[in-house]
């Protein structure tokens, strides 16, 4: 989170860096979650699933491009980042409900770890705790962790990461980065 005051009445956007989630995907993801006949909590628009790599929070707009050329000089895997979603669990302090991988590839901790340091600089400071990797499904969720008949089996393979902008519930990608390296890559 940034530790930079904004001016009172500055104009800002709740930012935060993700892996999207293909089309597809977020369907295959919904599809499984309203099998498991949950009756509460608030479930996530499938069209914001995705993958937080670091929460900005409230951020000055005039503060967005340079956001945007520190984030286009993150050192990326040059690969497509690849994640098993394949752990249901709950987070009761938090109230979600939500699918995490059983084990975070070391190039996912390597990117989340070369974009915090890309803004340290910028006063954006991330929350001094292990990186856990996650897709929401529920809000507001607080009953035990369902059984499923079908054990999630998703994986996640991103091109690109992205800066979102969080308004009225809706995400929308502000700018993304691509996550494979063109040079040497015969194209």
């Amino acid at each position: 989170m940034n530790n930079e005051p904004r001016e009172q009445g500055e104009p800002f956007k709740r930012l935060f860096f993700a892996l999207p989630c293909a089309i597809a995907q977020r369907r295959a993801i919904a599809q499984w979650r309203s099998a498991l006949g949950l009756g509460s909590g608030r479930p996530v628009p499938a069209e914001n699933f995705h993958l937080t790599l670091m929460f900005l929070g409230a951020v000055a707009v005039a503060q967005v491009p340079v956001i945007c050329a520190a984030a286009a000089q993150v050192r990326t895997p040059g690969e497509p980042l690849n994640v098993s979603l394949d752990h249901l669990d709950a987070w009761r302090r938090a109230g979600i409900l939500l699918l995490a991988p059983k084990q975070t590839p070391l190039p996912l901790r390597q990117m989340v770890y070369a974009l915090q340091q890309a803004m340290l600089p910028l006063g954006f400071v991330d929350e001094p705790r292990e990186y856990r990797p996650h897709l929401t499904l529920m809000r507001d969720f607080r009953e035990p962790v369902p059984e499923s008949e079908t054990p999630p089996d998703f994986h996640l393979s991103a091109r690109h990461f992205a800066l979102f902008e969080s308004h009225k519930g809706r995400y929308r990608a502000l700018a993304e980065w691509p996550l494979l390296s063109m040079t040497g890559s015969g194209e």
